[in-house]
């Protein structure tokens, strides 16, 4: 039973909240009706079982229980009126352009007078459901940093009055960006263990996409994701152990998936608009293309990378830059642009260290590496993959 609730939360805890905020208007008593709801789920279903219709149990119990809050609450005719209010069945919804809940949510919570960084924590929140030490794992601080950003955006929203409104056309090109961002950090969320989440995110994908398809970056997004999705089934071997991208059965790859997401690719050439969306999908275009790892143009995929640091520079792309860098002048060269980055807390920087190393015949430094990305990296399957590679070169 705990299993079939958790699987009704992930599913969706972000459908509700996006609905409840639509029906309050108020993301906080949104979000608190909504956890109640499922407490209320985790006491009643062990003993009447999982209803028919998990996610309308869970909205109606979470808008039962906002109504009845109010109602305690209400100590003003404001409150009284917006109580009565909500009893209204047939009151229109507010849409707007975007008729789904979640991408509507998505755009509300992209404020432009929300900082970029707190659009997107807020909405990972809300929407995904994600722990803060998840959140904060995604953005590489630490959790109490992200813990005390949450906070001020709720208390932003609260204290500038910031209202929910039902985002206008004329709104949603200011808050693509953080949008996108939202959209892509859910999907990279997904793609480390939860598959309901990455499919989440491309629904979201194909959504922007029929609602912006003048946007580049849209396009480029959706593709993007579409093609690393189609890599999914051979990246873990049958015991759950993580397959490196030269490693894997391309065999398993899923060719419709390639096929769409190349497609994508060619359309966004074809605008000559670039942007880090699209850039990103034309590498995963050129992995896609190789039949085998020795046939990668990694050639190619350094001067995309060339391109993505002069759009979009960070110590994380440099670090797949340099990777590249490895298979085209060697892992002598790539070893010193990856020593160059502050990159201590990321598991992936000491991961790629540690097989720069262990290429160049450094094995007790390539250990140490391993240890550290071992320690950092909550994920079963790259945990695994990273302690056989550290057992090969120092067996215990």
């Amino acid at each position: 039973m705990a299993t079939d609730i958790e699987a009704v939360f992930r599913a969706e805890y972000g459908r509700a909240v996006a609905v409840l905020v639509r029906f309050l208007g108020d993301i906080d008593l949104a979000e608190e009706a909504v956890q109640d709801a499922f407490t209320t789920a985790v006491q009643r279903w062990p003993e009447t079982g999982v209803p028919p219709s998990p996610a309308g149990w869970i909205i109606t119990t979470a808008r039962n229980r906002a109504i009845d809050r109010l109602r305690r609450e209400a100590k003003r005719d404001e409150r009284h009126a917006q109580a009565a209010l909500l009893n209204v069945p047939d009151a229109p919804p507010e849409e707007g352009p975007v008729r789904d809940d979640r991408l509507r949510l998505i755009f509300t919570c992209c404020h432009p007078a929300l900082a970029a960084p707190a659009q997107v924590a807020l909405t990972l929140r809300l929407l995904g459901g994600l722990t803060t030490a998840q959140i904060a794992r995604a953005f590489l601080v630490p959790e109490p940093t992200m813990a005390q950003r949450l906070v001020r955006a709720k208390a932003k929203i609260r204290d500038a009055r910031i209202p929910y409104r039902v985002p206008r056309d004329a709104d949603l090109p200011d808050r693509l960006k953080g949008v996108l961002a939202v959209v892509y950090l859910i999907f990279n969320q997904g793609y480390e263990g939860e598959a309901d989440l990455c499919a989440e995110a491309v629904r979201l994908g194909r959504l922007l996409a029929e609602l912006m398809p003048d946007e580049p970056e849209v396009t480029g997004l959706l593709a993007l994701m579409l093609l690393v999705e189609s890599r999914r089934s051979a990246r873990q071997d049958e015991h759950g152990e993580l397959v490196p991208l030269p490693e894997q059965d391309r065999g398993r790859w899923d060719g419709a998936l390639i096929a769409e997401g190349q497609s994508l690719v060619r359309r966004c050439l074809r605008r000559n608009q670039p942007g880090p969306y699209q850039i990103q999908a034309a590498i995963q275009a050129v992995h896609s293309d190789a039949s085998t790892a020795d046939a990668t143009d990694w050639g190619q995929i350094v001067q995309l990378y060339d391109q993505l640091m002069a759009l979009a520079p960070s110590p994380v792309v440099a670090l797949n830059r340099a990777v590249a860098v490895a298979e085209t002048e060697g892992p002598r060269q790539a070893l010193d642009l990856v020593d160059d980055l502050d990159l201590d807390g990321y598991h992936v920087f000491h991961a790629v260290r540690a097989d720069l190393l262990r290429r160049l015949g450094r094995d007790t430094e390539a250990v140490r590496a391993y240890e550290a990305a071992i320690a950092l990296t909550e994920n079963p399957a790259e945990h695994a993959f990273l302690e056989r590679r550290r057992r090969e070169l120092a067996p215990t």
